[in-house]
């Protein structure tokens, strides 16, 4: 993984830390339950830093017999959990808070302490957003934000923005509750911007398990890279035809390649070796990211 990729989820995890702990602080002091949803998305957020960089370092260990394609799809698998682990979590109990305390609402005690908090949150949030933000538009190459999502093979950074966007829209969310429920002394918007603050949790949390979920089950190499591959076959001597290219990505950077060709039928058997053996070098060379190269000699369908 990069180093400015890591550098992101260091910082997100710092600030979530300390975040958290303010947060719940000023929950404490005020008996707000908006701050108190706030807390507990900074503290699951705090979580989720420690599952990436989890994942990252196990997607590194070497291949051996029982896993022969290495560990990749770790990253996968954890980048999941932490989705889930904002629906469950984060959600599930921002708006058991906020429904509880629409239901039984409390007046909040000392408000300016949770505008100060919300405003060092904000800060601090702000900050490891831009981060988060200027690793993301370096992958997108004049694509959208969507289209780069929808074609990135590496979570890490789309699952940290998101996290971030998540926590910025909440703070906002928690400051106008606490507004609304001081100048209109209903203490039940402050319970409403909880339910608010768990639900903007769970449509990021949803989103993300669908993304990487696709990512767990297996995409193919982008369509370029395909093309690309199926071209250089195609132009070798001994090849008539290109049958199929099956491409998988076990981790962002280790794609697996299957290549069906039809061979030249006077091509005697060491011809046909050296070709595949030049195919192989070639496609290598041309993207590293592709480790395991395996050549189908078929006849070209009917």
């Amino acid at each position: 993984m990069a180093h400015g990729t890591k550098l992101v989820i260091y910082a997100a995890l710092t600030g979530n830390a300390l975040i958290a702990v303010t947060k719940f602080v000023a929950a404490a002091v005020t008996g707000s339950a908006a701050m108190m949803a706030e807390g507990i998305h900074s503290l699951v957020d705090t979580g989720n830093q420690v599952l990436l960089l989890h994942g990252m370092r196990r997607a590194k260990k070497p291949a051996n017999a029982r896993f022969p394609f290495g560990h990749g799809k770790e990253i996968y698998f954890w980048s999941f959990v932490v989705a889930i682990m904002v629906f469950a979590v984060g959600a599930g109990v921002s708006i058991y808070e906020g429904v509880h305390r629409v239901l039984q609402p409390e007046v909040v005690t000392d408000p300016i302490v949770n505008y100060i908090v919300l405003a060092i949150a904000f800060a601090f949030e702000g900050a490891a957003w831009w981060m988060a933000w200027r690793e993301f538009r370096g992958q997108r190459h004049g694509r959208s934000i969507a289209k780069t999502v929808q074609t990135s093979k590496d979570p890490i950074t789309f699952v940290v923005l998101f996290e971030d966007s998540a926590a910025l829209l909440g703070l906002v969310v928690a400051a106008v509750g606490l507004a609304l429920s001081q100048v209109l002394e209903m203490p039940v918007f402050d319970g409403a911007a909880s339910i608010g603050i768990g639900v903007i949790l769970a449509v990021t949390a949803m989103w993300l398990a669908m993304r990487t979920k696709s990512l767990l089950i297996g995409e193919a190499a982008e369509p370029a890279m395909v093309a690309d591959v199926t071209n250089r076959a195609a132009a070798l001597p001994a090849v008539v035809a290109v049958n199929e290219v099956l491409t998988l990505h076990m981790g962002p950077d280790y794609v697996l390649l299957n290549i069906s060709v039809d061979f030249a039928d006077d091509l005697p058997a060491g011809d046909i070796e050296q070709a595949v053996e030049a195919l192989t070098r070639e496609i290598r060379g041309a993207h590293p990211r592709i480790q395991r190269v395996f050549v189908e000699a078929e006849s070209r369908p009917i």
